[in-house]
Parts: C-alpha cells; structure tokens; sequence
C-alpha cells in the first residue's frame, strides 16, 4: 500500500537568545529536518524481491529406542545411535554441520480404570540435526541414516546459506520501484520528484527456512531412493522512502 502525505512548508524555528546563552553556547549545527521547509512530500512503501536455488538442508535424524529398564533403551539407542553418527561423517558431513538436538528418556505407562499408571518400560530418543551444503546427495545420505538404524527423520528445512548478495538485490529492486512510483505520483499532480529525503528499510526475508515438509522412515521401509527438490526461495525487502516535490 503506498501512503501519500502532502506537506505545507515550515514555518523556520525562531530563537530569542539571552546575553549569557550567547556567550556561553557552542555554534548551533545545522540539521536538516525530516520534512523539508519548501515543497511537497510523499511517502511510498515498496517490496524488492528476488529468487534463489536453496543451498542448504537442515534435516533432524534420530533413533527412538524401547527398553524394559531405562538403561536397557539408553544402551541400545547409544549403539544405534552411534552407527548412524558414523554414517553421517562417512557421508562427508563436516563437524561443524552435526548438532545434537534432543535427548530424551520417558517412561512408558498402561492405563486402567481405577488404578494408579503402570510404568511397562522406556523409550530412548537421541536425534541430531545436520546441515546439508549438497542438496543434491542429502536424499541419498538419508537412505544411508536409515540403513544405519535411523527411525526418525523430520525436514527439511531448505535456506539460502549465503543471502548478503541477494538481499542487496531485493533492495534495489524496492528502491527502484519506489522511485517509480513516486515518478507517477508526481507527474499526476503535476509535480517533479526533486530528490529523496529518507530510506527506511522496514524487514526483510532472506529466504530462510519455512515450516518443513515432515518425512517420518523405518528401516525396514527404505526401499525407494530419497529425493529431495530444492525449487527456489524468495528474498525480499520492504522500504519505505519519502520523497521531495516541487
């Protein structure tokens, strides 16, 4: 939605200094107010957009483990668990991309009527959360997890790694719609764009990571390959620019 706002001129600020002041005070600076004393002034709000091919992949892979005792589930999540690890690195997924991000122990309860909860044994989840920098090989990697004794994946989460660049696009882009709008504006009223008092960057999308598409896979059920499909992501920007007419 572009706001317009047409500004009378401002009447200049009269100052009444007393002796002491005179002597006392430093020079005054000059600061250009917001709205500029002669002409008209509009305010238009633009959005700069731009795309690119996601090149990051976040996915969370984990085991969940049942056990009678609660050391019996954290034993066997702790060896399947570490196969799947070893998994990942043989990958050639760096350090810096393997995250631990959940580690739990629940008991598991059978409910009857009029009784207190029977605790019937444990559950075991570890899962970790890796950083993709191959979309194209990350399917593949998944298939190798699962093998491995994954039993729990959720993603991905596709984003733009480096969005500096495309960002700085999307800015252009708003400020060159901007300016246009503004051009039409005047020339409606019959006026001319004289310059641009302020920019004002009001948020931004740098393509990061949308609600992901929840994939859940057994072992015993890998048996088609995994793909994924990066598509393309938005970046955009939103600004709002005041402009001088005259």
């Amino acid at each position: 939605m572009n706001k317009i706002l047409l500004a009378a001129a401002l009447a200049p600020a009269v100052l009444i200094p007393g002796a002491a002041w005179a002597q006392s005070a430093p020079a005054p600076t000059t600061v250009e107010p917001l709205v500029p004393a002669a002409g008209a002034v509009l305010d238009v709000s633009a959005e700069g957009r731009t795309s690119r091919v996601p090149d990051l992949a976040t996915i969370r892979a984990g085991v969940v483990s049942q056990g009678a005792t609660a050391a019996a589930a954290l034993s066997d999540n702790a060896q399947r668990m570490a196969r799947v690890l070893a998994a990942v690195k043989r990958a050639g997924v760096a350090d810096r991309d393997i995250q631990t991000a959940t580690v739990q122990l629940q008991p598991q309860y059978r409910y009857g009527e009029n009784v207190p909860p029977t605790i019937t044994g444990y559950q075991a989840t570890n899962t970790l959360s890796i950083r993709f920098r191959d979309i194209a090989k990350s399917g593949s990697v998944l298939d190798a997890l699962v093998a491995q004794g994954a039993n729990q994946i959720d993603g991905p989460n596709l984003s733009i790694d480096n969005p500096d660049a495309a960002l700085n696009e999307a800015r252009t882009d708003a400020i060159q719609k901007a300016r246009a709008r503004a051009e039409l504006y005047a020339k409606a009223a019959g006026l001319r764009v004289a310059r641009i008092v302020s920019i004002t960057e009001n948020g931004q999308d740098a393509g990061g990571p949308e609600r992901p598409m929840m994939m859940q896979a057994m072992a015993r059920d890998a048996v088609a390959k995994t793909s994924i499909a990066p598509g393309e992501r938005d970046v955009t920007v939103n600004v709002s620019v005041r402009f001088l007419l005259n």
